[in-house]
Parts: structure tokens; C-alpha cells; sequence
């Protein structure tokens, strides 16, 4: 087998995981700032931008499966 060479790391391997102030985007809550997402929900608007609204089920009592 041949030996494969690659260049120097770009992050050191004895630092923490995360660092401190930087927003982990998991925060709870949210939702009103995110369009298409409700709690426990999605909608189409939260995977699509082109025309969301005929993407969404057609009789009320359907799911809500969105497209990603």
C-alpha cells in the first residue's frame, strides 16, 4: 500500500470542540424566526422557495410531508 501524503491541519487537535460565543444553531424555540418550520412540524417553505404554498397538502386532514 502507498503511503498518502497530505498537507498540515488546519484546526489544532487540543482544543475544545466548541468555542465559546459561537452559536451552535440547535437553539430551541425559534421558530418564529424560521419560515416553514413549526414546532414538531415542517412545512414545504422550510425546502422550498419556488411556489411553497402548492406543495403543501391539499385537504386539511393529509400530512404535511415536505419534500426534504
Amino acid at each position: 500500500m502507498t503511503d498518502i501524503r497530505v498537507g498540515e491541519p488546519d484546526v489544532a487537535v487540543d482544543v475544545p470542540a466548541h468555542t465559546p460565543g459561537v452559536r451552535q444553531g440547535n437553539h430551541a424555540g425559534l421558530f418564529k424566526h424560521q419560515p416553514g418550520h413549526r414546532r414538531n412540524r415542517s412545512t414545504a417553505r422550510r425546502s422550498t422557495g419556488i411556489n411553497a404554498r402548492s406543495r403543501n397538502p391539499i385537504l386539511p386532514g393529509m400530512p404535511n410531508l415536505s419534500p426534504a
